[in-house]
């Protein structure tokens, strides 16, 4: 299949696909008679496997490391629990801070008392961190 096609059954766009080539999370694909490039399954599977993984947002140092260990099947797969169960820690504490932050801006926001912007209690604690009552 064509870079188009590919494109169109991942989901990911064309430049995304010539990124994942250049950094080596896509093996360069054959080239047909006309220089087109030649995609086949395995680069279908290999991109849906990378896409899927950003989607849950590893990052691409993350991905290299889980496409190896899928690259060689009789591995451990000890390897890829711990880097799932690190980037489900670091998910874990960004869910802490966003919750934080969301009390801290309805905290803000529920002071508003509407008026004049030099009366503003969100402009007021926008200007002034030590209005907060969290750290964010």
């Amino acid at each position: 299949m064509k870079i188009g096609e590919l494109s169109r059954t991942t989901g990911t766009h064309i430049e995304t696909i010539r990124y994942y080539e250049r950094i080596g999370l896509l093996p360069a694909p054959d080239r047909t008679a006309a220089n087109y490039r030649s995609y086949g399954d395995a680069h279908r599977s290999r991109l849906s496997f990378v896409r899927h993984s950003r989607e849950l947002g590893f990052t691409i140092e993350e991905i290299r490391s889980l496409l190896d260990l899928s690259d060689d099947p009789a591995r451990d797969c000890g390897e890829a629990d711990r880097i799932a169960t690190a980037h489900l820690e670091q998910v874990e504490e960004k869910i802490t801070q966003l919750t934080r932050l969301r009390d801290e801006l309805a905290r803000i926001v529920g002071r508003c008392r509407g008026g004049i912007a030099a009366d503003c209690r969100v402009i007021e604690a926008l200007g002034d961190h030590r209005r907060c009552e969290s750290a964010h």
